[in-house]
């Protein structure tokens, strides 16, 4: 059979999510929309983050480079997806398709990893509270960020690595609206159980050690707010980690729907739904979910405006 994939020039095509033209309007204007309030959530939150004193800690520390993931997800993705929706260009070279792929499991496992350590900093709040300024020391928060990055970075490496090394042949029309793992092994000529393994593993063990330490976070969590006689005190107790575990729940349902399940049960109207929601939905959310049930955000909102707006008032 004819490689492909070794050719100078050779590009894959992406089929999109539907061939209806009214559709296609019709997401473009919502995908627009979604991406536009993607960053102005993502790129708010962080200037927040970084002009409120008051937020520089290390649960706002977290928030600020989930945003700062979240944005960079999203942007891999959506831009690409809206040429392709708008106009009748659907191509994407093969080192940008893989590029693509690459970035998108880097910030996924980053993200994932990253929702980990959210999770273990809730717990030193909550569980260890008098202790939390010295076991959450600038350090360990910056320990545990570079940490975040290295295990997407890993993951990605060896996952994209290993399907860049297969043979295209027949085809290279991939049926989603972006490069993911499974819509790009469907093309290979060879037999692929060998890269998905790599993928399982890889992912799996990226997703195993996270929810061992949210588990184990969410437990103790749960066993402290139980011994907390007051209502009020479990109020205030479960309300610091109420918005994390409403955005680990929705991260991780869509993930583990996508990658971890057999190939048999692969179905592609399926996978495009959950696809949407993760890579272009999500990084929408977060910023929404994380603000709207937080006052110290709110607040911080309001004293940088009026700090902003003063200071223009007396130019």
């Amino acid at each position: 059979m004819r490689t492909w994939n070794k050719t100078v020039g050779s590009d894959f095509i992406l089929m999109g999510l539907t061939d209806s033209a009214e559709m296609q309007l019709a997401l473009s204007v919502l995908f627009l929309m979604t991406y536009l309030m993607t960053v102005l959530g993502n790129l708010g939150m962080i200037m927040i983050i970084c002009l409120d004193r008051q937020l520089h800690t290390p649960m706002y520390f977290f928030l600020t480079h989930l945003s700062f993931i979240d944005l960079s997800f999203s942007s891999v993705i959506t831009p690409k997806t809206l040429v392709n929706l708008m106009t009748s260009t659907k191509s994407i070279s093969f080192l940008g398709c893989f590029t693509q792929t690459y970035l998108c499991v880097l910030f996924a496992g980053s993200e994932i990893s990253l929702l980990s350590a959210m999770a273990y900093d809730r717990y030193v709040a909550i569980c260890n509270p008098l202790q939390y300024p010295v076991i959450m020391s600038s350090r360990l928060c910056w320990a545990l960020i570079a940490g975040t990055y290295m295990i997407g970075f890993v993951d990605c490496s060896f996952t994209v690595f290993s399907i860049a090394r297969l043979p295209f042949c027949n085809s290279n029309v991939i049926h989603h609206f972006f490069c993911d793992i499974f819509p790009i092994l469907a093309l290979s000529c060879n037999d692929t159980y060998v890269t998905q393994i790599v993928v399982y593993i890889c992912g799996g063990f990226t997703l195993l050690q996270s929810f061992i330490i949210m588990s184990w976070s969410y437990v103790s969590i749960l066993s402290t707010i139980l011994k907390i006689k007051t209502t009020s005190g479990k109020q205030k107790a479960f309300s610091t980690c109420a918005s994390h575990l409403l955005g680990v729940t929705i991260f991780y349902s869509t993930t583990t729907f996508t990658y971890l399940k057999p190939k048999k049960s692969y179905s592609l109207g399926k996978d495009q739904v959950a696809s949407v929601f993760y890579t272009i939905v999500i990084p929408m959310l977060n910023p929404l979910i994380y603000s709207l049930r937080n006052k110290e955000v709110k607040n911080a909102f309001f004293r940088v405006v009026q700090k902003k707006g003063g200071s223009w008032i007396l130019k």
